[in-house]
C-alpha cells in the first residue's frame, strides 16, 4: 500500500509544522551558542530528541520491536555522518544568521543528486545539471559580498561549515536510501540520535559549562523541537511525494527570516536575498529529479 500520496494536505500541513518546528530548535541553539560548548550542545540536542521519537514509535508499535536490524555497520555510517553533519551545522549557526545557516542546509537534496551520479551511477540529467547551476550560483551570491569585508573571514568560514553540513548530511540520507532496502524508519531514527548523543557526551573530556536555568531549558527544548519536527517530516513524507512539498521550502525559510529579524536584530544581507531562490530553485528541481527516478523504478517493476 502506498502511502505516500493518500492525504497531501496533512503531508503539506506537516512539512509547515516541521519547519516551525526545526527553526524553533535552531533559535534554541543559537540563543546559547556563544556560552555552550558545541559538543555539550549536540549532546542535549540528540539526547533530548529521543524522548519524543521513542513516544511515537511505541504509538506506532514499532519500539522495541522495529529496532532489530540486519545492518549494523550501515546505521554506524549513516549516523556518523548525521552526528559529524550535526556538529558542522551548529558551528556554522554560531558564526551565521539563522536563515543564512538554514539556507545552506537546503542545498542537502542537491548534494544528494549529485553523488546519486558519482556514488550511485544514477544518471546526470539535465534536470540535476539545473539544480547543480543555480545551487552553485545560490552559493556565490551568498559567498563572495563577505570575503572582501573585516569580519568576512569569520563569516566565510560558518559558509564552509554550513557547506560541509549539508555534504555530511546528503552522505547521511545516501545511505539511508540504501540500508533503507532492508531496515526501518524506526532503527534509523532511533541509531542516529543514540550514536549522534554518545559522540556529543564523547567531548565531556574537553570540558564542558556550568549550564544556567535559561541555558538548560533552551538545551532541552532544542531536543524537544528537533525530536518533534523528524517526526513531522516523517510523516509529511509518509502522506505527500518530496516534489509535492517542495515549494513549501519557501513558507519554512520564512520562520528562521522572522527569528534574525525579531529576536537576534540581525539584518537580512543583500546576497542571502539573492541566494534564496537559487538555492531553493535547485533543490526544488532535486526533489523533481527524485520523483522522476522512483517513478520509473516503479514502472519497471
Amino acid at each position: 500500500m502506498n502511502h505516500n500520496v493518500d492525504r497531501p494536505t496533512a503531508g503539506i500541513l506537516l512539512r509547515l509544522l516541521s519547519g516551525l518546528l526545526f527553526a524553533a530548535m535552531m533559535v534554541s541553539i543559537k540563543a546559547v551558542g556563544d556560552e555552550v560548548p558545541l559538543g555539550q550542545t549536540v549532546f542535549f540536542r540528540s539526547a533530548f530528541a529521543l524522548l519524543p521519537i521513542v513516544i511515537f514509535l511505541v504509538l506506532r508499535g514499532q519500539f522495541p520491536a522495529g529496532l532489530g536490524t540486519r545492518r549494523p555497520m550501515g546505521h554506524l555510517l549513516r549516523s556518523g555522518l548525521g552526528a559529524a553533519a550535526m556538529f558542522a551545522s551548529f558551528a556554522s549557526l554560531a558564526l551565521l544568521p539563522v536563515a543564512e545557516a538554514t539556507l545552506l542546509m537546503q542545498l542537502t537534496p542537491v548534494l544528494m543528486a549529485f553523488g546519486g551520479v558519482v556514488l550511485l551511477g544514477e544518471p546526470f540529467t539535465c534536470q540535476r545539471a539545473g539544480a547543480l547551476m543555480l545551487a552553485v550560483a545560490g552559493i556565490a551570491v551568498l559567498i563572495l559580498p563577505s570575503l572582501g569585508s573585516d569580519a568576512g573571514s569569520m563569516r566565510f568560514e560558518g559558509y564552509v561549515l554550513g557547506l560541509l553540513a549539508a555534504l555530511l548530511s546528503a552522505g547521511a540520507l545516501l545511505t539511508v536510501r540504501r540500508i533503507s532496502r532492508t531496515e526501518t524508519a524506526a532503527s534509523i531514527a532511533f541509531y542516529f540520535v543514540v550514536i549522534s548523543t554518545l559522540a556529543g557526551l564523547a567531548t565531556l573530556p574537553w570540558g564542558w559549562a556550568a549550564l544556567t536555568g535559561s541555558q538548560w531549558w533552551l538545551l532541552v527544548l532544542s531536543g524537544l523541537f528537533g525530536g518533534a519536527a523528524h517526526i513531522a517530516m516523517t510523516l509529511a513524507l509518509r502522506y505527500a511525494e518530496a516534489s509535492r512539498l517542495a515549494p513549501f521550502e519557501y513558507v519554512a525559510m520564512v520562520w528562521p527570516v522572522l527569528a534574525d529579524l525579531l529576536i537576534f536584530g540581525l539584518p537580512l544581507a543583500s546576497g542571502f536575498l539573492l541566494a534564496l531562490p537559487l538555492i531553493l530553485g535547485g533543490a526544488g528541481l532535486a526533489a523533481l529529479e527524485g520523483r522522476g527516478l522512483r517513478l520509473k523504478r516503479s514502472l519497471r517493476r
